[in-house]
């Protein structure tokens, strides 16, 4: 019994142990997913506005509306923008180089150019098309497009790449980033 006892305390010892080891990890990709554009001035350009997004975005109102919509498409674009324009080569008028990004690279680009497009023609037009109501429900986008884009700018310096790992940390610091800022901006929001 004795021995029982203390082999599942062991046990346990160990899971907690390795649970702490995980959790430090996803901390310190979390905190490198942060942390990194802000290592070279070429990205910073580029990231602040996404934080100015995010912060504008969840002081507005949680429905569905044309002006979430067209600050949720600009900030979209304004991500892909800066994601291909350094495959921009301006060698007897303007071409990109798509050839020269990675293939997921690529994809997620095309992806939130085209989502950034759509938000944004929908707020424009103040209208959104059948089934596309979730365009305009779209505040906290801006913390994925902030998380993926040390993932997707290929400036030497701020670029890492795509792993599942990161893509994991992610997805779980989503739901406490959102806590912090839907709770912590709810007395500004809700002034008149």
């Amino acid at each position: 019994m004795i021995l029982k006892r203390g082999i599942l305390l062991a046990i346990h010892q160990r899971q907690k142990s390795e649970s702490l080891r995980m959790f430090s990890n996803h901390w310190n990709l979390f905190a490198e997913l942060i942390r990194t554009p802000f290592l070279q001035l070429e990205s910073v350009w580029g990231i602040v506005p996404l934080y100015f997004g995010l912060l504008i975005n969840e002081l507005t109102s949680a429905r569905a509306s044309f002006r979430t919509a067209i600050q949720t498409g600009f900030s979209f674009v304004w991500a892909a923008v800066q994601w291909l324009y350094p495959y921009l080569k301006w060698q007897g008028g303007a071409q990109l180089e798509l050839k020269a990004m990675s293939p997921i690279n690529l994809v997620v680009t095309l992806l939130v150019i085209a989502f950034g497009l759509s938000a944004l023609v929908c707020g424009l037009m103040k209208r959104f098309p059948r089934h596309g109501r979730f365009l305009g429900h779209t505040r906290f986008a801006n913390y994925f497009m902030i998380a993926i884009f040390p993932l997707q700018t290929p400036i030497h310096a701020c670029h890492l790449p795509w792993t599942w790992d990161r893509l994991m940390t992610i997805t779980l610091f989503a739901m406490p980033v959102w806590l912090v800022l839907h709770y912590g901006l709810m007395p500004l929001r809700n002034r008149k």
